[in-house]
């Protein structure tokens, strides 16, 4: 989430999160096939996260993998951002949700890279004329997004507004 707000100090944050592999099936990783990719990811005063490879690099799908995380950061940072910008900019949001997706692609010796993500919002404001200005604060929310301005490929946005019937 953005912080923009001239009462806040500027400065560094510091996160910190620990790691766990828990899939060692017995012989740890004497071969490819030979282990799970399970790993408990927690945070300090928070749920652990169950987490795992994607299923097509052996992971287990009932669990979070790298990339849907990445994803699940870049839509709810975006949301952050915006639901702040349209509060500076006087725009009443009452619901919002976004349908996010993102293209990764392998390289072909072993790695690869996300090159695109495209954000969905479809938001609702409270009156019609608050239409514009929700529409411009996507712009706002871009510039603000922390996590949006460390990635090297582009984060696209697709917003829809509309104005509570």
């Amino acid at each position: 989430m953005a912080a923009h707000s001239t009462s806040l100090t500027l400065g560094d944050h510091h996160y910190a999160l620990t790691s766990t592999w828990t899939g060692n099936s017995g012989s740890g990783t004497s071969g490819y096939r030979d282990y799970r990719r399970d790993v408990t990811i927690e945070v300090h005063g928070k749920p652990e996260l169950l987490a795992s490879a994607d299923k097509p690099f052996r992971g287990d799908p009932a669990r979070w993998n790298p990339e849907d995380l990445l994803l699940a950061s870049l839509s709810e940072c975006h949301l952050l951002s915006y639901l702040h910008a349209c509060v500076t900019a006087g725009v009443v949001v009452v619901s919002y949700l976004d349908r996010a997706t993102g293209l990764m692609r392998e390289n072909g010796a072993g790695g690869g890279a996300f090159v695109e993500v495209m954000l969905r919002p479809e938001v609702v404001v409270a009156e019609a004329s608050m239409i514009e200005a929700a529409e411009r604060a996507h712009t706002q929310a871009n510039e603000w997004c922390f996590i949006a301005n460390s990635m090297n490929f582009p984060v696209r946005h697709e917003a829809t507004v509309t104005a509570r019937a």
